[in-house]
């Protein structure tokens, strides 16, 4: 015998050999070269191909080993096996993460991968990865060797990794097509390294090496279900013609198969690989079909709620400030009347000019709520953020508000201190959210108190405002600081409330880096208010 020669491959493991080589290497190149054209190099593709990339030089190492004879060339590709097994492995969970973060993983994380990668680069280079070359069988004898038993190691840290990366989505209680594109592609992926390390020991186990050849088999599997995510999802963003188009391309791929083949487990395999490419190519197809409808419509009625809402922002800036005019000059008329500027009225009269002058001021300051909700909500507010004394406006606001307390025979009670409180913030706006509060709290007291405080402490100044007026229910708290959040009872004690005052109030608090809530125990409670601001 040939000392330089192995003497191992059969008639009949020769074109198993290509096959199961041959198409995982030209169908993940092509998938992977093509989602990096497409999609002009994003980050997910790149780690794509250097996934498919590590694969395929696995893949050509081991054919090297089925189909060479040259004793040292087999020698040195099969030194090289466990290594690349390594690097493909763990650039297959660096694709999973990508995924599922839909962003690059920290600096910390590849470089603790790279590290991994070492000491089987180290055994590599020293020429210790393959002990006991067996002529015979052509391969490593001793399954037993440091890098074999680190492989496995990381090949099964790598499997466990998968497994915790696809829980994730459903940890973070992610969107449902997030969860399920995780699902399918981490499944697959787990498929596919499962088969992979499987008939790899029981190739070894059993010396029986041909089981291997058929592990390769689920590949194409593999890369059935990135295109069926591809697709359904748009993991790459790619387009879905391009993928429909690729998925007939593995087709005929796969049916050319049938040109070489010879014997009739190959024709039988080839024959099972086109059932299941065109399976998938099935129900890509129609799931694409209902994908595209569904997305044209979703295109179509998101364009016109667009417009519409644009129309509807213009139409109301339109009219309140077109009615905020009106209504200011009637409320103008009453108050020059009220002032004797039209001479003496009768006394009977007065009853009504007052009633008419405070329905336009309060209609006037709910046109005015509307139009600054609709200012918060397109974005249209600006800050002037200079420090001034937030104990003065709290009493300035506070004093407005007693002469209404007292009619309802409400004690209004100040606590805000001896000294002064600086805050930084736009004193016209925060004028908005102390307005809003106290007025709210005395509205919504029937009879006792209101008690306004205020302190300060270590970088931030705390308004609390309590009353013993009508509570809020638990249901009533999720609607509170909403855009147009009402309370089941609220319009019965004050039917002119548009729902926007306390959603402007947490805009405005949350510009000025604050933090505002409330707290009630239950209806007919009372409730309080609490606001915190840098200071």
């Amino acid at each position: 015998m040939d000392i330089n020669t192995c003497y191992v491959l059969t008639s009949d493991v020769h074109p198993l050999a290509y096959y199961t080589h041959v198409l995982p290497i030209t169908a993940s190149l092509m998938l992977s070269i093509f989602l990096l054209y497409r999609t002009k190099g994003s980050l997910l593709s790149r780690v794509f191909i250097y996934f498919t990339l590590g694969f395929v030089f696995w893949l050509v190492c081991d054919i090297v080993t089925w189909v060479i004879q040259d004793y040292y060339i087999v020698t040195f590709f099969w030194s090289l096996f466990d290594y690349t097994n390594i690097i493909f492995f763990l650039y297959g969970l660096y694709f999973l993460l990508v995924i599922v973060r839909q962003r690059d993983i920290e600096p910390l994380w590849k470089w603790l991968g790279l590290l991994v990668t070492v000491p089987a680069f180290f055994i590599v280079v020293t020429g210790n990865s393959v002990h006991d070359f067996d002529q015979a069988t052509c391969g490593n004898s001793l399954g037993d060797s440091n890098l074999n038993i680190y492989k496995n190691v990381v090949e099964y840290a790598v499997m466990a990794m998968v497994v915790f990366v696809m829980a994730i989505p459903w940890f973070k209680k992610k969107y449902r097509s997030m969860r399920l594109q995780t699902a399918i592609i981490g499944g697959a992926l787990l498929l596919f390294f499962l088969t992979f390390t499987v008939t790899d020991y029981l190739s070894v186990a059993t010396n029986v090496y041909q089981i291997g050849l058929y592990g390769l088999l689920v590949m194409p599997v593999f890369l059935g279900l990135i295109v069926y995510s591809i697709a359904t999802y748009e993991t790459f963003n790619a387009n879905i013609l391009g993928a429909q188009l690729l998925v007939l391309s593995l087709d005929a791929l796969i049916a050319s198969e049938f040109l070489f083949v010879t014997t009739l487990i190959n024709r039988v395999l080839v024959g099972l690989s086109l059932l299941i490419a065109t399976f998938f190519g099935f129900i890509l197809v129609r799931s694409v079909n209902r994908e595209v409808k569904q997305r044209k419509h979703i295109e179509i009625l998101a364009k016109d709620l667009e417009m519409a809402n644009e129309q509807q922002v213009v139409l109301i800036h339109f009219i309140t400030h077109q009615i905020k005019g009106f209504v200011a000059k009637s409320r103008n008329i009453f108050s020059l009347i009220l002032e004797g500027d039209f001479g003496v009225f009768p006394e009977t009269m007065r009853p009504m000019l007052e009633e008419g002058f405070n329905s336009d001021t309060k209609g006037a300051q709910t046109i005015q709520e509307i139009l600054n909700a609709s200012n918060i909500k397109s974005g249209k507010v600006t800050y002037d953020m200079k420090p001034f004394d937030l104990k003065m406006l709290i009493e300035e606001i506070a004093g407005e508000q007693k002469s209404v307390a007292e009619k309802k025979g409400l004690a209004l009670n100040l606590n805000l201190g001896n000294e002064p409180v600086t805050v930084p913030g736009d004193r016209g706006q925060l004028v908005n959210v102390f307005k809003n509060l106290i007025d709210n709290s005395v509205k919504y007291t029937p009879k006792g108190e209101v008690n306004i405080s205020l302190s300060s402490e270590p970088g931030k100044a705390i308004f609390k405002i309590e009353d013993t007026g009508v509570g809020i229910t638990p249901d009533d708290m999720k609607n509170l600081f909403t855009e147009g959040g009402h309370g089941k009872e609220s319009t019965k004690v004050n039917v002119e409330s548009t729902g926007f005052g306390l959603y402007i109030v947490k805009n405005i608090v949350d510009a000025h880096k604050g933090k505002v809530w409330a707290e009630s125990d239950g209806a007919g409670k009372g409730s309080r208010f609490i606001v915190e601001l840098p200071a």
